[in-house]
């Protein structure tokens, strides 16, 4: 069996810089996280300070703008999804999740805010003293943003916001939300982006357990009479609609690298255990059913990482569209789902006790699919801008 990432040494889209950083953020790994990861999965959360240590081991500050604390010189986007793929050989999802919960929550306000708040909010975060969130779900309606219903109403020097947000990535550990509001009419035009301390007043936050993402702690976040600055507008009133699009590519792009890394993580422990166990006087990969299983496991994960490199060479070089995105999600959720039931047959009754890989990663599936926009609403969407037709 190969190494688990020995894949890149026969890609294009790699070169000595990525297997160079592939290693540092491996020995971070096998230091930090690998000794601790059940125990946090217990706890339901991470500890601050591995923000801090990730900051230091340059992980945290990877392709941002060195002005707030960032290494953004000689780095590609190749160079994120190699930190994707490494952060997933624990095989814990929530990892990455909450870990790099800043991939979510920071870039609107690099792309969109002043630079006083930019200033003010991404050297903290880049260094692991600050943890960033995103805000968009809320409890009536998931992926229907141009819809959602918190609101903000403009006094004075203050925003008053009320309502609130479901199912948020870091919400519990969160000390900013970038918060999706609605300060104006009815529909995408009328949503505006805010930075929200959420040690405010009229914060309340409820820790919500789930079957998956176990380390990463989620939360349904409460709004009442909250008084938010207008300096912490991210963006123009009205129009932060465009910058919450503009994250949902990068998102998508993210959960998919995750996704065919998880699904090696399942295979590689599927075939080690195929290599070793014994049935019927002879190893289990000795049986040409589970030879099978295995070659399939590994086409289907090599031809999702095709287009997932693709798509990121597109980003690279400008040439990408949104329609790729949504379904390139589908296409890595219905894989990762595929190899995980296959790598739980082949351990058979091992696969159901906690302890391993693959028992975890097979409870994390049905995030992968729903988070970050459904499988029907990513073809839906793909649909209408390939195809057309009404929304």
């Amino acid at each position: 069996m190969t190494a688990f990432d020995d894949w890149r040494a026969r890609s294009p889209y790699y070169d000595e810089t990525h297997e160079a950083l592939a290693q540092s953020v491996r020995r971070f790994v096998t230091r930090e996280i690998a000794p601790h990861i059940d125990r946090w999965e217990d706890e339901g959360e991470l500890p601050r300070e591995l923000h801090r240590k990730a900051a230091e081991a340059g992980i945290l500050g990877l392709r941002y703008p060195e002005k707030y604390g960032g290494h953004e010189e000689g780095f590609d986007i190749f160079h994120g999804l190699v930190v994707t793929e490494e952060l997933a050989a624990v095989g814990a999802g929530g990892l990455g999740a909450s870990l790099m919960t800043h991939g979510i929550g920071l870039p609107p306000v690099l792309a969109l805010a002043s630079d006083e708040l930019k200033q003010r909010v991404a050297p903290p975060v880049l260094a692991g003293e600050k943890i960033i969130a995103l805000g968009i779900t809320e409890a009536g309606g998931g992926s229907d943003v141009a819809n959602l219903a918190t609101t903000a109403v403009r006094d004075g020097n203050h925003y008053i916001v009320n309502g609130g947000k479901m199912f948020i990535t870091s919400g519990m550990r969160a000390d900013w939300l970038t918060c999706a509001v609605r300060t104006g009419g009815p529909g995408a035009g009328g949503i505006s982006l805010l930075l929200i301390d959420m040690d405010s007043e009229g914060v309340e936050r409820t820790r919500l357990d789930k079957m998956g993402w176990r380390c990463s702690d989620t939360a349904a976040i409460h709004f009442s009479d909250v008084r938010v600055p207008a300096e912490n507008l991210i963006g123009p009133e009205n129009g932060g609609f465009l910058g919450i699009m503009r994250n949902f590519n990068s998102e998508r792009l993210g959960m998919a690298m995750g996704c065919c890394a998880y699904a090696r993580v399942a295979m590689a422990e599927a075939a080690e255990w195929a290599q070793n166990r014994e049935t019927f006087g002879k190893p289990l990969v000795g049986h040409q059913s589970i030879r099978i299983k295995l070659a399939d496991m590994e086409r289907q994960i090599e031809a999702t990482q095709a287009w997932v490199d693709l798509c990121a060479w597109q980003v690279r070089e400008g040439r990408d569209r949104p329609a790729d995105f949504a379904m390139l999600k589908v296409q890595a959720t219905r894989m990762l789902e595929s190899v995980a039931r296959e790598a739980a047959q082949v351990l058979g009754g091992a696969s159901y006790i906690t302890g391993s890989k693959v028992e975890r990663i097979y409870r994390e599936v049905r995030v992968n699919a729903i988070g970050g926009g459904s499988e029907e609403i990513m073809l839906d969407l793909a649909g209408r801008q390939l195809f057309g037709g009404s929304r």
